[in-house]
């Protein structure tokens, strides 16, 4: 397997894999203390919607379903959280993937949450980071949590990665 092969394939490992710590983090505080997790029926609505010129809504859960929004929801999710990945090792170099460490990748985790914050958010009718959600302050909270539980995920997943391709 070639060198860059090896990187693409360890980047997207990685970002699949934080995205399932993030996953169960998700699962956790549903099952254990009744907190929702992310609609992704309602992402996969909101995605679906920008081909047609449709970037900012009232409220996405009042527009037009889109066909396989459910799916598309969860793609969305799972690529996005390789883009993170790859932001990443765009950031600090393919040495991360050789020695991961935490910081490095709580730093990617934490400063992505500006996406959820300035594009999401609004996008589907919650204003710029949640102003219009019934509780901003939880939602920003719960935000951050999710990216730094995301960030945590991109190490402990670097570092299975490193243990699986140590050369």
């Amino acid at each position: 397997m070639s060198a860059e092969f090896q990187i693409i394939l360890r980047v997207v490992a990685i970002g699949v894999g934080a995205t399932i710590l993030l996953d169960l983090w998700s699962a956790c505080l549903k099952g254990l203390f009744d907190i929702p997790s992310t609609n992704w029926a309602m992402v996969g609505r909101w995605f679906g919607h920008l081909p047609r010129g449709r970037f900012v809504h009232n409220k996405i859960a009042d527009a037009s379903p889109v066909r396989g929004e459910l799916l598309l929801g969860w793609i969305v999710h799972y690529a996005i959280g390789v883009g993170f990945a790859i932001i990443l090792v765009a950031l600090f170099g393919p040495d991360w993937l050789h020695q991961p460490t935490l910081v490095p990748a709580l730093v990617v985790g934490v400063i992505t949450v500006v996406f959820p914050f300035f594009l999401l958010q609004p996008g589907m009718g919650l204003g710029v980071a949640a102003t219009k959600a019934p509780r901003p302050n939880a939602a920003r909270l719960r935000s951050l949590m999710n990216h730094t539980i995301f960030g945590i995920g991109l190490y402990a997943a670097g570092l299975v990665s490193a243990l699986l391709f140590r050369q």
